[in-house]
C-alpha cells in the first residue's frame, strides 16, 4: 500500500477533513498549510518523510520501517 492511500485511511479513520489536519499542521510547525496544498501533495504523493512523520505523530502514530 502507497503512503498515499495509508494516509487517506488514517484521516478516515480519524474523522478528519484534509482542511482539519493542515490547520493542525500549521499549528504544530509554524509552516503554511492550506486545504489545498497538502491535497495536492498527497494526491502527487509528493509529502516528504518529515512531513509524513509530522502527521504521524500528530495523530498519535509512528512510522516503522522494517527489513523484510
Amino acid at each position: 500500500m502507497s503512503s498515499r492511500e495509508e494516509l487517506k485511511i488514517i484521516i478516515m479513520r480519524e474523522a478528519l477533513t484534509v482542511k482539519k489536519l493542515a490547520a493542525m499542521l500549521q499549528e504544530k510547525t509554524g509552516r503554511r498549510y492550506t486545504q489545498r496544498s497538502l491535497q495536492n501533495k498527497i494526491s502527487l504523493s509528493s509529502l516528504n518523510f518529515d512531513e509524513m512523520e509530522e502527521i504521524a505523530d500528530l495523530l498519535g502514530y509512528t512510522i516503522k520501517i522494517e527489513k523484510k
